[in-house]
């Protein structure tokens, strides 16, 4: 979907933020892109649509170099939401989400049927919302317009440079909650930066850790945390690649005990990255003990369960 191919970006005063960089993002993903302060996260992000000029090397979008796109046309198919939000005070929500449809001419019952659908997917409601002004809204309501806006046109891709960071911790919380549902429902192709490793825990299917414009890991977050390449990814993660008891992770049964078979279940003494390894292809396991099944760890439970670890343990980098 997108590949960065020894790209480099070098900046007029000598600054190297990229360096020969090689990624591959996959065609529907949750990607998310961490690091320290001038990793080079957010240069990777904007080389995306083109914000930022690469240096060197290819940037490649469904096989096509975006240098060979029209720059209109690469932009209206990569929705971008930014930490300020953005929203053009003087218009109303609707006109604001409005904007990108109506310059690629979208007809205006089409635009007026997008607007209400966008609007009632993040909960607010299009007869309440949509003649309101940005500064009716709350902090967090105008965020879920900026990612809706951003979604008007339905890009393939959109690209969110810590379009959370200025909220309060409720309001961050309940947006990534609502990002993660509708990513579910429309499975585009995201690339997220973020300086929270909670935050990038939860949301990533896979999480790209940069340090000094290089990529240091690209790997799902259970990856990150049980097999760390070196010692800056585990201390970057807050040490969390040690082994816990899958046991911890069980919920108990609430379906038919006769619809989860002993057979197809793994031992309570399964170690902790089998476990993670198997939620990356099924969303449930059952777990048995003596030959009976005892309970079943679920995909969500166990992101839930890390990601309150790292909140608890206030690993914010």
């Amino acid at each position: 979907m997108i590949r960065f191919d020894q790209v480099s970006k070098q900046f007029p005063d000598g600054t190297r933020a990229v360096d020969s960089l090689d990624l591959d993002i996959r065609e529907g993903e949750f990607f998310v892109l961490i690091g320290p302060s001038g990793c080079g996260k957010t240069t990777t992000l904007k080389m995306i649509n083109r914000l930022i000029d690469l240096t060197k090397g290819t940037v490649w979008i469904n096989g096509k170099r975006i240098s060979d796109y029209n720059i209109h046309e690469l932009r209206w198919n990569i929705g971008y939401v930014l930490q300020q939000i953005a929203l053009f005070p003087h218009m109303t929500i609707a006109e604001n989400i409005a904007v990108v449809p109506e310059l690629i001419g979208w007809s205006k019952e089409k635009i007026t049927s997008r607007v209400d659908e966008l609007l009632a997917m993040v909960g607010l409601e299009p007869a309440a919302y949509r003649q309101r002004k940005p500064s009716e809204l709350s902090g967090g309501q105008q965020q879920r317009v900026g990612v809706i806006r951003a979604l008007a046109a339905d890009p393939e891709i959109l690209i969110m440079d810590e379009p959370f960071s200025a909220l309060d911790p409720f309001s961050r919380e309940k947006l990534q909650d609502d990002l993660l549902e509708i990513q579910r429902k429309i499975k585009k192709t995201i690339v997220f930066v973020t300086h929270d490793m909670q935050e990038a825990m939860k949301l990533g299917d896979r999480v790209c850790l940069m340090n000094q414009g290089n990529v240091v890991q690209v790997g799902t977050p259970f990856e990150l945390i049980n097999e760390p390449v070196n010692s800056f990814v585990s201390d970057f993660v807050g040490g969390h690649h040690k082994q816990v008891d899958i046991m911890e992770w069980v919920s108990p049964l609430t379906e038919n005990v006769s619809s989860w078979s002993a057979k197809d279940a793994v031992p309570a003494n399964t170690p902790p990255y089998d476990i993670l390894e198997r939620l990356t292809r099924v969303s449930v396991v059952p777990v048995e003990q003596n030959g009976k099944v005892v309970g079943l760890i679920r995909k969500e439970s166990v992101l839930e369960h890390l990601a309150n670890d790292f909140k608890e343990k206030r690993l914010h980098v």
